[in-house]
């Protein structure tokens, strides 16, 4: 029962191969969906950002406008490591149960459990899996699709892209690379090569029907 780490940088494609690999099947664990759970009115987590980051960072309905935060502490170091203090370690702690649970309740060696992590090297939980499969295209088309997808200017673009770790530094850490500078379909075709060969050509998880 192979444990993958799949990361990537803004607008490399992560999320276009995680809908690939659910539709085959393969149960993905999105730490962006568990991030927005652990922040809903009165949890802990929710209580720490109101306290530190004020009442400006939330909505009407006192919910997180992710929006107004992300603006907040944009290019603010001491601001993104406070933010990072206080998720990180339930995000961690809720993606472990769910990989415990996981390895509790499978049937089968030939079942695939996905972690779909943004900042998988960064927080060091690339450790927690068994392979790291890295989303990557060259930054040039990084900038024009981010630009494109979030109508930036190509100064924003680059300070957001700058923000993180560059993409070539998660290739180290990568035990495949999925290229997704070509079609949507010549990375789906990687996507379902990779695991078949993580598998083994014989056999493998069943397809669902949609």
């Amino acid at each position: 029962m192979p444990i993958i780490g799949l990361t990537g940088s803004i607008a490399t494609g992560k999320s276009l191969v995680s809908g690939f690999l659910q539709e085959m099947g393969i149960r993905v664990i999105d730490a962006d969906l568990i991030a927005r759970e652990i922040v809903k009115p009165g949890l802990p987590a929710w209580k720490k950002i109101r306290d530190y980051f004020g009442d400006e960072v939330l909505d009407p309905d006192m919910s997180i406008n992710r929006k107004h935060l992300a603006d907040k502490i944009f290019g603010d170091k001491e601001k993104i490591t406070k933010l990072n203090e206080i998720t990180h370690p339930v995000i961690i702690e809720k993606i472990n149960d769910e990989i415990n649970k996981f390895k509790s309740t499978s049937n089968s060696e030939k079942q695939i459990l996905v972690i779909d992590v943004p900042l998988l090297i960064e927080t060091g939980m690339y450790k927690m899996v068994d392979e790291v499969w890295v989303v990557y295209i060259p930054e040039e088309l990084q900038l024009k699709r981010l630009m494109d997808r979030n109508g930036l200017t190509l100064s924003q673009a680059k300070k957001r892209i700058d923000s993180q770790m560059p993409v070539y530094e998660k290739k180290k850490y990568a035990d495949a690379v999925i290229d997704n500078s070509g079609s949507i379909m010549e990375t789906k075709q990687k996507v379902e090569q990779l695991v078949k060969q993580l598998l083994g050509e014989s056999g493998g998880q069943k397809i669902e029907e949609k």
